[in-house]
């Protein structure tokens, strides 16, 4: 038996954090493991229950096969640890969070991933984007209109599962939670 891939993805500042340790326990009581990435950001501004580490601890890992998933974006780099692969073969679940930029390759890795789009309101996310300060409002508007460029169209082709984050984490919350049941996941 073998685990499913759970592939969270959401432009910046929509949440997927929050939403994570909001199903955090819900979802290990289903024995669906979320899992920690590592990324080249200072652990003390991560806002992420993630692994802060050097560029050259990073580069250092990834050459010696540490991660089953590694992207870079907006400047960052970012691990999935190889890890995931012992869960789904133990036959747990696996969400992760990963990035919308990199879904073709990590579909390519793990064809049965389930792909779950976070999305939230180009306003609220403006708002979240400026709230948290991690980036100036150059950034915060490339953000934006990167987001912008991810439309319905990709959506579809991708086979995605959308996720509105507009309102209240406790709702966005119940819905990964159904979906994530939905999809025979996480049981």
């Amino acid at each position: 038996m073998s685990g499913r891939l759970i592939y969270l993805m959401g432009p910046s500042g929509s949440g997927k954090d929050s939403l994570l340790q909001a199903a955090r326990e819900r979802l290990a009581e289903r024995d669906c493991v979320i899992v920690r990435r590592v990324i080249t950001r200072s652990a003390e501004s991560l806002g992420e229950d993630a692994i802060g580490v050097s560029p050259t601890e990073f580069d250092a890992q990834e050459a010696a096969g540490a991660f089953a998933l590694s992207w870079r974006a907006n400047g960052l780099a970012y691990g999935i640890p190889k890890q995931i692969d012992d869960w789904l073969a133990a036959g747990q679940d696996v969400l992760v969070n990963g990035s919308r930029a990199y879904l073709a390759e990590a579909r390519q890795r793990y064809p049965q991933l389930i792909g779950v789009l976070l999305t939230v309101d180009a306003l609220v996310l403006r708002e979240r984007l400026l709230r948290r300060g991690r980036e100036s409002l150059e950034q915060i508007e490339q953000r934006l209109a990167r987001n912008a460029q991810f439309d319905a169209a990709a959506v579809e082709r991708d086979g995605l599962h959308l996720l509105d984050n507009s309102t209240s984490i406790e709702r966005a919350r119940d819905n990964l939670l159904m979906l994530v049941g939905a999809s025979q996941t996480c049981a």
